[in-house]
């Protein structure tokens, strides 16, 4: 059987990916009762990070260890991949050795070059261009605070990145519209934009594309290694900020995410992050129990 990956949405159909939240769910529910559920004793995830991390790391760590198994974690530091040893190499390497391998790195043409080359699957946990298992959780904590979000609309707000090219294609496989604000010089990528026909959608303004939303979400305006860009870039997000002016032309049941961490004051007001309408809390935790699903999708869920 052919080895399956998880480096974008695209990579599981629309129904795999509603049965995967509905799956999250059910596990978060045995884990807060406290049953003990380890289908995974003996199996080992890699853990390759070249980008650092809080959540990723824990969430992926935790999850493993709650289904019985072990998690190595790796990183350029103190392995042969800081050194230059090829990809297809480290791939064909490690695939030999562990159960299944996630890597958090930048160039998202790495992780797809390691997954040609990985015996076993391969899990994207951020490249520069998608964060897939953010989005996971996302929709895993919509559908706990107001069910489906087919038909709903979403907006994004701020910089065209890998978590807006992620939800662009959350639009596509969830089947919910996606109105995207991003200043001039900050759109997301044209082609992957393109491929998601009617479901995303620029809009002129942060007030127009959030009137009516079902959902608000925004991330940081400069992301790690885009430092160096922070004063240029709260100039062009100046009027990027998610604050009550916008929650308040969203519909009045809205829910706002972030998928942290999060700067107060610059891409989303205290106000909003801290207040009644903001999921942000629940949306980190089931980081957890959504990649526990797709462990165990990637894996095989035990008889």
């Amino acid at each position: 059987m052919q080895t399956r990956h998880f480096l974008t949405l695209l990579d599981l159909s629309p129904a795999e990916l509603e049965a995967l939240v509905s799956r999250a769910i059910e596990l978060k529910a045995l884990h807060k009762a406290g049953t003990l559920y380890e289908p995974f004793k003996h199996r080992v995830l890699a853990m390759v990070f070249d980008k650092s991390s809080t959540r990723t790391r824990v969430s992926f760590e935790t999850g493993m260890a709650q289904l019985g198994g072990h998690a190595i974690f790796l990183s350029p530091r103190d392995t042969q991949l800081g050194r230059g040893e090829p990809i297809e190499d480290s791939a064909r390497v490690l695939s030999r050795m562990a159960d299944v391998i996630m890597i958090r790195t930048y160039k998202h043409k790495k992780i797809e070059r390691f997954a040609e080359y990985s015996d076993v699957p391969v899990i994207n946990a951020l490249t520069d261009s998608y964060h897939p298992c953010q989005l996971l959780a996302d929709m895993q904590t919509y559908y706990e605070h107001r069910g489906s979000i087919q038909g709903k609309t979403v907006t994004w707000i701020g910089d065209g990145n890998n978590m807006c090219h992620s939800y662009i294609n959350a639009a596509r496989q969830y089947d919910f519209r996606l109105n995207i604000a991003c200043p001039d010089g900050y759109l997301p990528d044209s082609d992957i934009l393109q491929a998601a026909g009617d479901h995303a959608v620029l809009m002129d303004s942060a007030m127009e594309a959030a009137a009516g939303a079902d959902l608000v979400v925004t991330d940081v305006w400069a992301s790690m290694g885009q430092e160096e860009e922070q004063a240029r870039r709260v100039l062009a997000f100046a009027d990027y900020q998610v604050n009550a002016s916008i929650m308040a032309v969203a519909a009045g049941d809205a829910l706002f995410m972030h998928c942290l961490p999060a700067h107060r004051g610059e891409e989303v007001t205290a106000d909003v992050i801290d207040g009644a309408q903001s999921v942000v809390w629940d949306e980190a935790e089931n980081r957890l129990h959504a990649q526990k699903a797709m462990l165990e999708l990637l894996l095989g869920k035990p008889a």
